[in-house]
This record gives structure tokens, sequence and C-alpha cells, in this order.
């Protein structure tokens, strides 16, 4: 039988936070040939959680140390970071554990890359014969980048039908992901993930999802159930919903789902780290999701400017937004787990009106959170950060440099401080 080497690389950043961070796509896809290889999973980030430090639901920080900042983010007043376990603890594993004949990278960021071939030269150092396969969020936006790293195959989008040739593997599209890698271990799976649907049918100006995915497309129920108990049996006590339109045609997908999962007597934590479109959250789905355990709900709210919202696509007003919380708060939800993202460093920021925005959020009583503006390549917000940054280098995509590109350092601390200083009443306010 085949052997496969899964991997989750190491990220390159300012800054990375557990943020129940899996390598869920990488799983997907290895769940699709189960049975067909012998799979081995080595993820950086899951031997770098820090434990002690995590909070109730499963988040916290990652190990890391400082190194040296690549040539074009220097001018960025901030340490650079190194996050994951040591290159040499990969480097023993490839010689105690191989060879492999294939060897799947997961990529994320587009400006995570330097990650990415790290692992790439540390495998090619052990076996020049491993056949190396790359796919994931920057080998489709910088799929000429991606190339350019020496991977055997660079796998674009969700269309995974090159993968399966190269393999010369028949899929199986209704297996559920594969959590149950390193099972054996007995080593309990402290936090999941999970999608009931690819794809999102919105086209928001700043978003990479319809270029990564695609439209909406529904899992079946029976799928998603099952990988849910898979991720119970594995001792997860908190799941992640991965979907980025988990409230779209929520009567089809996300309201059976629950209604089964409340039938059988599913006791788990639910999380939803991606911005929930709050126009389609009533409040008799609010109630469901509550009775069904979701603890934390993430609310995609980048502006108060009407003006600013109907340019990025409309996906949500103000008032939608209040009426979204209004109907949480009367489920039952704690006013300190909903957050309202807010996106920091966005090319329009001048007609953004971010402070009012945080004002807005912190009337609902609820808590904000900035999210640092990325320029992705073949997006319109993308396009128009070239007169700032040069775009073919993935580097310049990073999250934490373009906002201070665009606004200025001492623009972003402020307006982080401010934010900050707005959670805190929210948090003095729930605990009294």
């Amino acid at each position: 039988m085949r052997r496969v080497l899964l991997v989750n690389p190491p990220i390159y950043d300012f800054a990375a936070y557990d943020f129940w961070l899996q390598p869920y796509g990488l799983l997907s896809v290895a769940g699709q040939l189960r049975g067909q290889a012998e799979f081995l999973l080595f993820d950086y980030l899951d031997q770098a959680r820090s434990n002690p430090q995590s909070d109730r639901w499963g988040r916290g920080r990652l190990c890391s140390e400082r190194t040296e900042s690549p040539a074009p983010l220097k001018i960025i007043p901030r340490y650079f970071r190194r996050f994951g376990v040591a290159r040499t603890r990969f480097r023993d594993y490839l010689r105690e554990h191989g060879p492999f004949e294939y060897v799947f990278i997961q990529t994320m960021m587009t400006y995570w890359y330097p990650g990415v071939r790290e692992v790439i030269e540390d495998v090619r150092g052990a076996w020049l014969g491993a056949r190396i396969v790359l796919g994931g969020n920057y080998a489709t936006i910088c799929r000429d980048h991606a190339r350019g790293l020496g991977a055997d195959l660079v796998v674009v989008g969700s269309d995974l039908r090159p993968l399966w040739g190269f393999l010369e593997m028949t899929p199986d599209p209704s297996q559920p992901a594969l959590w149950d890698v390193g099972a054996n271990d007995h080593s309990p799976l402290r936090i999941g993930a999970i999608k009931l649907a690819d794809g999102c049918p919105f086209r928001c100006s700043y978003c990479s999802v319809p270029q990564v995915y695609g439209g909406f497309q529904p899992r079946s129920l029976e799928r998603s159930v099952t990988e849910l108990e898979l991720l119970i049996g594995r001792g997860a006590e908190n799941v992640a919903f991965y979907d980025d339109a988990l409230l779209f045609d929520a009567e089809n997908v996300l309201v059976p789902f629950l209604t089964e999962i409340l039938r059988r007597g599913i006791r788990i934590n639910l999380h939803t780290p991606n911005a929930l479109n709050a126009r389609f959250l009533t409040g008799a789905l609010a109630h469901l999701m509550v009775r069904a355990g979701f603890k934390t709900f993430y609310l995609g709210f980048e502006s108060v400017s009407r003006q600013w919202q109907q340019g990025t696509g409309g996906k949500v007003f103000s008032e939608e937004l209040a009426r979204a919380v209004d109907h949480l708060f009367a489920a039952g939800a704690d006013p300190v787990d909903i957050t309202a993202y807010q996106i920091v460093g966005h090319p329009d920021s001048d007609i953004q009106e971010l402070e009012e925005s945080m004002r807005f959020v912190h009337r609902l009583g609820i808590r904000g959170m900035l999210a640092d503006f990325s320029p992705i390549p073949g997006t319109p917000d993308g396009a128009a950060c070239r007169r700032w940054v040069d775009l073919d280098e993935p580097l310049m995509h990073n999250k934490t440099a373009f906002p201070i590109i665009r606004l200025g350092f001492d623009e972003v601390n402020r307006l982080k401080d401010l934010q900050r200083a707005f959670n805190r009443s929210i948090a003095s306010q729930g605990a009294s």
C-alpha cells in the first residue's frame, strides 16, 4: 500500500493565534482516499499548541521563535516570527518514519509560503524521489509562484481531478475527513473543524472564496453527521464550522444538521470563526443554534457606511446586524461570546467610517474585532492595492503589513487600542 505523508507547515508571520486552526482541507482530501493508502500526519501547529494558555473554548497561543523579517517586510516595525515546532523535529520525523511515496502539503495564507518552501526543502533533502503535492489557498491564488517552489503537482481550486489522475487513485467523495489519522497514538483531538457546504453564493469585493471554491455546494447530511461523530470519537469537545456561508439556505443545510444532532443527543461546543451573515439569522434559527450547542458567534460587519457596504457587495447592513444581535440575546447567547468583525486597512478606508462602526457595534452590547485587510490578487479590492504594494510578491499580501502601509503604524495602533477599550467595557458589563 502506498505511503502518504500529510503536512501542515509552520507559519512565518508577525502574529498567529490558534483560532481553532486545523488542516481541514488536507484531511478532507485524504479522507476521499481512505483505505487506499497508509497516511501519516505531521502538523507543525498541533504540536506547537500551548495548552495551559488555551481558553475555555480551545483557543490559545502557538509556540514561536523570533526570526529575521524577509526583505520586503523589513519596513514593518513589528517582530517577525516562526510559529510551529522546531525544524529539526520534522527532519527527525522524516528519518524515523520515511520513506513516503507522496507528500501532500496544505497551503493557507498566500504570505505564509516560506513555511511551505521550508517543508519542500526538507522533504527533498530526505528523499529525492518523493512526489510532492501542494493544494489550498496559496496554491490557487498564486499558482505560478507556488509552482516555483519545486513541487511535482500544484492543485488549483477545488477541482481535484488532476490529483486523482496524478495518483492513479479513485476517490470516494462520500467519505468524511481523515480525522482518524494518528488515532493509534491514543492522543485526544483537542479541537475539530467541519463544513456543511463548500463555497459561497456572494462575491464580496475583498474575498478570495469564489476563486478557491466557486459557488455554494452543500454536502450530504449523512456525511456531515458522520464527520461530527468521528470528531467526538477522537475526543474533540470544541468544533468550529469552516463554512464560508453557514447560514445560507439554512432550512435545507444547517437546520437539518442541528435537528439531527439534537435528535441523537450529541453534546458538543460549536463555534463560528468564519463570519456569519447576519441577514439570515432569524429568531428561530438563533434559538436552534443555542440549543444545539453554539457557544461563540462571529458576525460579518465590515462597516456602518452604507456607501461602503454597497460598494463591497452589500452583504449585510447595520439594521440587519442589530436585528441579528437581538435574536441572539433573546436565544440566550452570552454577549461576550458575540463578536462583529470590521475590516481595518481597506483601500477605501476614507469612506469606511471605521471608528463610527466600532462605536455602533459597542452600542449593540457585543464585542468587536478588527480584521486586518489583506490585498488578495484576483479580487477587485486587491487590484486597487497595487498603488501601495507589489501584489506579485505574496509576502506583501500580509494582513499585518498592509494596514500599516495604508494607514500608518500609529493610526493602526490607535484603532486597535480603542477596540480593546470597547471590549473591556463589554466584559465588565458581563461580569457585573
